[in-house]
């Protein structure tokens, strides 16, 4: 395995019968931080639970290369204090009693929850409990930590904070860490390198530049937002909305079906004569059904 801490060949599970990952091929090395990226019911979470040990896999190989902590999606704390929590995962892992509250304060300092390891579990808002959820993962230093879409739930605001102290938090030169997330803003604040799982396989993985900006095929490029589809001679253009520009002097024209109100403005969907694209303007936006110049620059070619 050199210094890959997780391998997986041509992993394959079935839930009641039913095949939900595919012939997956992964790798993860000391020092990575890999996000895992799809839609709901893409078989991420399974994925994760078979490479923790919880479910079986109906096929393939698995190599791990030390110990495993695994956090699923709910925090699930008891009722205890935070720091509480903290030990009894240690002492779950055969941490021997006089260091396990060391360890369980260093792993709330480095999640920025020092402050609430007195605090009872019951108190915690949804972002300090998944501190907490976090702290208890880290104070393991295992080699490989498999975390389960750990900012699901929380508000705009608390989740790019806990992004921003996880991306620091989680890499380290001797572990590798595999993080299920919710979308491209979570992946980009934390990997190195990402997966994106449709239909129980992997459809593509390469660093987030990479895949975001120049996916390999149409599926997986309408899924990490490549929302504008034109039709052109022997080929599809798939384009973002920061692809277009509603421009006074552009070459091309398109009339505004739908307008949708964003946090930073408006989206704008427009209807061209050989496709249609979505555009963000500043608010209010151009009126709907009339007709606006435009032009593109960027997108990704696909042939026919």
């Amino acid at each position: 395995m050199s210094d890959a801490l997780l391998c997986a060949r041509r992993l394959s599970v079935a839930r009641a019968g039913v095949e939900v990952v595919r012939q997956v091929d992964l790798r993860i090395h000391a020092g990575e931080v890999v996000a895992l990226l799809g839609p709901n019911g893409a078989g991420k979470s399974t994925l994760l639970a078979t490479l923790a040990g919880l479910l079986p896999a109906a096929a393939g190989e698995l190599e791990l290369g030390g110990r495993v902590a695994t956090a699923l999606q709910g925090p699930s704390l008891a009722r205890r204090s935070a720091c509480a929590n903290v030990e009894a995962a240690l002492q779950w892992w055969g941490v021997p009693r006089g260091e396990r509250r060391d360890r369980a304060l260093a792993a709330l300092d480095a999640m920025g929850a020092r402050e609430l390891a007195e605090r009872p579990a019951r108190t915690l808002s949804g972002g300090e409990a998944r501190r907490v959820h976090l702290a208890r993962v880290l104070a393991l230093d295992a080699e490989l930590l498999l975390l389960d879409e750990p900012f699901a739930g929380l508000d705009a605001p608390t989740r790019a904070d806990l992004l921003y102290d996880a991306a620091s938090t989680l890499r380290a030169s001797r572990r590798a860490t595999l993080v299920v997330v919710h979308d491209r803003v979570e992946a980009w604040a934390l990997a190195d390198r990402v997966a994106v799982m449709l239909d129980g396989r992997i459809a593509a993985e390469g660093a987030p530049a990479e895949i975001f900006g120049s996916p390999p095929t149409p599926e997986v490029a309408v899924f990490v937002g490549f929302a504008g589809r034109l039709e052109e001679p022997g080929a599809v253009r798939l384009v973002r909305p920061q692809d277009v520009a509603l421009d006074g002097d552009g070459p091309l024209r398109g009339r505004v079906t739908r307008l949708v109100p964003v946090e930073d403005g408006v989206r704008v969907e427009l209807a061209l004569d050989d496709g249609r694209v979505v555009a963000l303007a500043p608010a209010p936006g151009p009126e709907l059904g009339t007709e606006v110049s435009l032009r593109l620059a960027g997108g990704v070619r696909f042939p026919r």
